[in-house]
């Protein structure tokens, strides 16, 4: 797998979470990949994703999630993000705050042969988002 192909499936990836348009994650995300860092209750692959993504766009209907830094090798991708949202649906149990958020993360994805995520480590700022919104 080429560094170009890499950050056009994770270009892609960012896409259908911004858009919503979640099924696109069964043509990027392999069955068994792995999340080493997931969100409470996120199963393994595309589904995990696709449930994990479509809770945070249910919470955060305006999601915006933007690649500041872009590293790449031939299967592993490295980023830091900046998320941002307002908070407009449930999140966690929790109602609506209506409050706009604004956090940071890094993550490193790892790609096979085929082009498809098979591996994920990353940390977003969830306790500073969780403030931000008054919840903790």
């Amino acid at each position: 797998m080429s560094q170009q192909m890499n950050i056009a499936a994770q270009t892609a990836f960012g896409e259908a979470v911004a858009t919503g348009d979640l099924d696109v994650l069964d043509r990027i995300v392999a069955p068994g990949s792995v999340d080493h860092d997931p969100a409470p209750g996120q199963g393994p692959g595309p589904e995990g994703y696709k449930a994990m993504f479509g809770d945070l766009r249910t919470a955060f209907p305006d999601l915006h999630v933007e690649v500041e830094h872009l590293l790449a090798t031939d299967d592993e991708l490295a980023f830091a993000y900046t998320i941002s949202g307002t908070h407009l649906g449930e999140l966690l149990g929790h109602p609506a705050t209506g409050r706009t958020v604004r956090y940071r993360g890094m993550q490193i994805s790892r790609f096979d042969s085929d082009g498809k995520l098979v591996e994920r480590w990353g940390s977003s700022d969830e306790l500073g988002m969780l403030r931000q919104l008054g919840l903790s």
